[in-house]
């Protein structure tokens, strides 16, 4: 089912949903084009729309019977951005809350949360672990607003693990203990042993998933864990690869340092998430074998809702967030893209996610971050190949002919001026999937 075209109005408290005329066709007319790539933008170009693709793109006019014509006054079009490391199941939510609280009001702060992210012009996610099964079958449906979604289902971790967040006196389950509720919910699985690892992989490709997550090394929020230590066996993680690649899909994974990573790496995972502690052979290692990193720009050093070994650990990432964005530099050729892992957090700070683009700009220049958030992330989507990718009609990620038609249309030039994507009054048209839900061009 493909959505009504809509824009947003407010009414009061309430924003309500205002019907886009003949949205089959759309021709934007007198726009520059940042097409993901280039370093240049398309100059006075115009760009046809036809059903939820791009159809054409060209510095020629373009014939526009039948369409709904926009002039973008000397706009930037470009396209929407993506956040390659999402847990849209508990971006908003309280740790506590996620781990004690009643899981329906996790599912409707999720949908709150999803529409509030393709408002601040993110057209499509990868999910990085937690229940979104639901929430994406109804953006696709079109019932709610929303950004594309690949999902892994449950985040796959260890006893003891990342994401083992039960509490002291709670026994594991084979000990006395019960199955966490957020367990039962489908956020996170925590199994130990080969058999255990193909089953929990197995049931999120059952469930839908476009990719699996492993955690492979220690986490800073991580109530157990050291941050240096390394979790699953080589086989453990091999199973979860192999069994992957049955379905025609990769393994992804959490995880900061070497050791960790290297022995994922062997076992033949194709993406590793965040990465902040790698030292220059394994970055040489993932540019020669086309693994790519997915990291983030972790530079506040404490948060307020971690206790103090949390918060320890969180300082050793942070302080290597530096040092591996430098040596990114070194390998050109390192595929690398943009992401945020925002969870636990205050919906007001949630709302800063796309600011995290201006904290990499130390460095690199604008084009490489929007090619991190764009092209680039197209690229990594296309590793959950022709049986798990649930978006093969077109491409993402590019201003391209037979691509989504994913765009935003924005004030000023973002190759010159990051502001011009991550202050969301310079969004002036988001449009996913050929539907418009903003549009504030007078």
């Amino acid at each position: 089912m493909k959505p009504l075209a809509i824009t947003l109005a407010t009414i009061g408290w309430c924003s309500v949903a205002v019907a886009q005329d003949d949205p089959a066709r759309t021709l934007f007319t007198n726009v520059h084009v940042f097409d993901g790539v280039s370093a240049e933008r398309i100059e006075n170009a115009n760009v046809l729309v036809e059903d939820n693709l791009i159809a054409a793109i060209s510095t020629d006019p373009i014939a526009a019977e039948g369409t709904n014509v926009i002039d973008g006054g000397g706009r930037t079009l470009m396209p929407g951005l993506s956040d390659t490391h999402t847990h849209l199941a508990y971006s908003s939510i309280s740790q506590m809350r996620m781990l004690t609280g009643h899981a329906s009001y996790g599912y409707i702060r999720a949908t709150v949360d999803a529409e509030g992210m393709l408002m601040r012009g993110i057209t499509s996610v990868r999910d990085m672990g937690g229940n979104v099964f639901g929430l994406k079958s109804a953006i696709d449906e079109g019932l709610i607003p929303g950004p594309r979604i690949y999902t892994p289902g449950a985040l796959i971790g260890q006893t003891a693990g990342h994401f083992d967040f039960r509490f002291g006196n709670e026994p594991h389950v084979q000990f006395g203990g019960t199955t966490p509720d957020w367990e039962r919910q489908g956020h996170a699985y925590n199994v130990d042993g080969v058999d255990q690892v193909l089953a929990a992989v197995r049931e999120n490709l059952k469930n839908g998933a476009s990719h699996i997550k492993l955690a492979i090394g220690g986490g800073y929020a991580s109530p157990a864990d050291p941050l240096l230590g390394n979790q699953f066996t080589f086989d453990e993680i091999k199973a979860a690869v192999d069994t992957s690649g049955d379905w025609g899909t990769y393994v992804t994974v959490h995880g900061y340092h070497p050791s960790a990573i290297n022995r994922a790496i062997d076992a033949g995972i194709k993406d590793v998430g965040h990465g902040q502690l790698l030292d220059d052979a394994t970055l040489q290692r993932m540019s020669d074998e086309g693994v790519f990193l997915s990291t983030q720009p972790f530079t506040v050093c404490s948060e307020p809702q971690l206790d103090d070994f949390s918060n320890s650990k969180l300082a050793l990432v942070c302080q290597g967030t530096e040092r591996v964005y430098k040596a990114i530099k070194n390998f050109p050729d390192l595929k690398v893209t943009f992401g945020t892992d925002l969870f636990f957090l205050a919906e007001e700070e949630l709302a800063k996610q796309t600011q995290q683009m201006e904290r990499l700009l130390p460095w690199f220049e604008p084009v490489e971050i929007l090619r991190m958030a764009t092209s680039t992330a197209g690229e990594l989507f296309e590793l959950s190949g022709d049986m798990r990718n649930p978006y093969q009609e077109g491409t993402l990620g590019t201003v391209a002919v037979g691509g989504y038609a994913d765009l935003l249309l924005v004030d000023g030039n973002p190759l010159e001026d990051l502001k011009a994507v991550t202050n969301v009054e310079n969004l002036k048209i988001i449009m996913k999937d050929g539907v418009i839900y903003k549009n504030t061009i007078e």
